[in-house]
């Protein structure tokens, strides 16, 4: 007797080179349009209209009218959560393009996943978020610490509103780029937010990459720089840490 879901249509759906085209464009959380995805996944506009049409039906994907245009996006956080976890499945089997975008670099160091920040960046900052104990491991996932939501208000993050959202409030979200865990969930995505609207932090418009103006670097320094005293340490002198009070203050969001 076979128990559980059946998951090989779903599996069958992701596994066309065009539609995982598709779905990976939008991990960046916008929505597009049919022609832009068939200018992402290389088919034509009929051809595009048959794969959306598959992945509408199956869930994946949502799609939103306006005027003469339909607006195509990832269903839902659980779908961006089972890519990106393919993501990091195909990477430990080898599975990369063989010719690698110009934009791979900057991939690797910060972007998008979803709707929250991924890449050396967002390693660096749960890392940083641990160390300093505004989050601690708790049960294989994530919790805020007290010191953690105050260090969260300074920067003008209420975790007591991002809390009542439906959905988890933090979680570790394993990077396929780092093969370490940059932050997930509600918190991350205010995070990522309020780096945007700081200025800080600017989403490249064709692509999952996020940059990081002259100001936002110098805060992600502060951020992730050892505390003072800390460097000689043998066991923690190649891990980033936050900021001590006195710079946090300096750069605050």
């Amino acid at each position: 007797m076979k128990d559980g879901p059946h998951i090989a249509r779903i599996a069958a759906l992701i596994g066309d080179s065009a539609r995982a085209e598709v779905l990976t464009a939008l991990m960046a959380d916008r929505a597009l349009t049919a022609t832009e995805l068939a200018d992402i996944a290389g088919v034509t506009k009929q051809t595009i209209s048959a794969h959306l049409a598959k992945l509408l039906d199956a869930g994946l994907l949502s799609v939103e009218s306006q005027g003469r245009h339909r607006y195509f996006r990832l269903a839902d956080r659980d779908v961006a959560q089972l890519l990106e976890s393919l993501m990091n499945v195909a990477f430990r089997a080898g599975a990369v393009r063989l010719r690698a975008s110009p934009r791979e670099p900057a991939l690797r160091r910060a972007r998008v996943c979803y709707d929250h920040l991924a890449g050396e960046v967002g390693v660096q900052l749960h890392e940083a978020l641990l160390r300093q104990g505004y989050l601690h491991a708790a049960d294989g996932g994530l919790a805020l610490t007290t010191a953690g939501a105050e260090w969260f208000a300074q920067q003008g993050i209420d975790t007591a509103v991002v809390e009542r959202q439906r959905r988890m409030l933090c979680r570790p979200c394993l990077d396929w780029s780092e093969r370490r865990h940059h932050l997930g969930g509600a918190l991350g995505a205010a995070l990522l937010q309020r780096l945007v609207e700081r200025g800080w932090a600017r989403r490249d418009k064709d692509s999952r990459v996020v940059h990081f103006s002259a100001e936002g670097e110098l805060a992600l320094r502060a951020w992730t720089a050892p505390a003072a005293g800390e460097a000689a340490s043998n066991d923690t002198a190649h891990r980033p840490r936050l900021a001590n009070a006195k710079t946090k203050a300096q750069v605050g969001l």
